[in-house]
C-alpha cells in the first residue's frame, strides 16, 4: 500500500529537484524521508519562489512517485550534506493552493490552512493527491491511488 505525502519546499528547491529527480525535505534532515518508500505519491507545495525572502507563491510546484525508498546522502558544501530520496517526477503545471483548500483533509483548518504546513511534510491521502494531481493537470499512474 502507498502513502501521500506532501512537502513544504520553495519553488527554486522544488525545480532543482526536479532537474535531478530527487527531493530533501526540512533543509536536508533524513527523519522525514525515512517515512517514505518506493511507491509512495508526493506533492511538493511551495509557499515561496525563493528559500528563505522569495516572492509568496502558495502553489503545488511538482508531483512525483517515490522510486526505490533508498536514503543518500550528498555534499553540497564542506558544512551541508543532505539527505535525499530519488523520485520520478510527473508531468503537470503549477497550480495554486487557495481554490483547492476546501477539499483537501489534511488542511484541518480552513482559515489558518498555513499551518498545515509548518513541520515541512504531512501526510495525506489519496483523495487529497488526487485533487491535486487534477489541479495539476498531471496524469496520475492507476495504482497510485488505490
Amino acid at each position: 500500500m502507498s502513502n501521500y505525502w506532501v512537502g513544504t519546499v520553495s519553488r527554486s528547491h522544488v525545480q532543482r529537484g526536479v532537474h535531478g529527480g530527487f527531493i530533501q525535505l526540512n533543509h536536508g534532515k533524513r527523519a522525514p524521508l525515512q517515512r517514505m518508500a518506493a511507491g509512495d505519491l508526493v506533492a511538493m507545495y511551495s509557499p515561496r519562489t525563493e528559500y528563505p525572502n522569495g516572492e509568496p507563491l502558495q502553489a503545488f510546484t511538482a508531483l512525483g512517485i517515490v522510486k526505490t525508498g533508498d536514503i543518500y546522502q550528498v555534499q553540497m558544501a564542506e558544512d551541508f550534506k543532505p539527505y535525499r530520496i530519488d523520485v520520478e517526477f510527473l508531468q503537470g503545471t503549477e497550480a495554486p493552493i487557495k481554490p483547492l483548500i476546501p477539499r483537501l483533509s489534511f488542511i484541518k483548518d480552513k482559515t489558518n490552512w498555513g499551518a498545515a504546513f509548518r513541520f515541512g511534510y504531512v501526510k495525506a491521502s489519496a483523495a487529497d493527491l488526487a485533487v491535486i494531481a487534477e489541479a495539476m493537470h498531471a496524469h496520475l499512474p492507476h495504482a497510485s491511488v488505490a
